[in-house]
């Protein structure tokens, strides 16, 4: 392999470590095993902390791929914990309100999933990477600004139920989608459109385009991966 010339890898991010984290991981050891200071490294598509899955990265000359990748259509599955919200539509935060779930039925869910279907206007998370005058919306929220980001158009091209708890009131759906969907958006929305509420409680890439989770490595299998490879200077 030549890093340098550039090489794609492919990463099952794992939960609780930012996609820069898991870059850095890698690079540090790609870096040495290369014999250089610093490999330049990249990746297609920001996963959140608590989101786990496909995660490219993308070495030397093949960083210029970055932008066509992050086009490419990606799947997710996601569950959902219905009847409740927090800030930031995910577990990062605790839950601030609570909301009636007695109506809600699989008839009335897969009613409601319909609309979410094709192009949609979607507004993303406060606790987002979303620029607002040069600073990250996550980052003037912690410092207890108030933030308000515009709606904007994102394509769904399919969502499907694949588990219903009533007992427990976890919905979980698989999501085929385009470039910028906030699946944690699409979360908050459901549960609005179920006249409930809604937030994430797992969420994993599976799919970036062509590449699908079984076919990435976790970062405790990279580096026995890495030794293998024969490296091209």
């Amino acid at each position: 392999m030549n890093f340098t010339e550039g090489e794609f890898i492919y990463i099952n991010k794992p939960y609780g470590m930012t996609s820069f984290g898991a870059l850095a991981f890698v690079r540090t050891r790609v870096s040495k095993k290369v014999g250089v200071r610093r490999v330049k490294i990249g990746h297609a598509g920001t996963l959140d902390p608590l989101a786990t899955g496909v995660l490219i990265l993308c070495t030397g000359k093949k960083t210029k791929e970055i932008e066509r990748l992050q086009l490419n259509s990606k799947e997710y599955t996601a569950t959902l914990q219905l009847g409740a919200t927090t800030p930031s539509y995910d577990m990062e935060h605790e839950v601030n309100q609570t909301y009636p779930t007695e109506h809600i039925t699989r008839e009335l869910i897969d009613r409601v999933l319909t609309d979410f279907v094709g192009d949609i206007e979607q507004v993303p998370p406060s606790y987002s990477a979303c620029k607002i005058g040069g600073d990250r919306a996550y980052k003037l929220k912690r410092k207890g600004l108030d933030v308000e980001l515009k709606p904007k158009t994102v394509h769904i091209d399919s969502i499907d139920v694949i588990g219903f708890a009533p007992e427990t009131m976890q919905l979980s759906i698989r999501v085929s989608c385009g470039k910028g969907t906030y699946i944690r958006s699409l979360a908050r929305d459901i549960g609005r459109a179920l006249n409930s509420g809604a937030y994430l409680t797992a969420l994993c890439r599976t799919r970036l385009g062509d590449v699908c989770i079984d076919n990435c490595m976790t970062l405790d299998d990279f580096p026995q991966w890495l030794d293998q490879q024969e490296i091209e200077s």
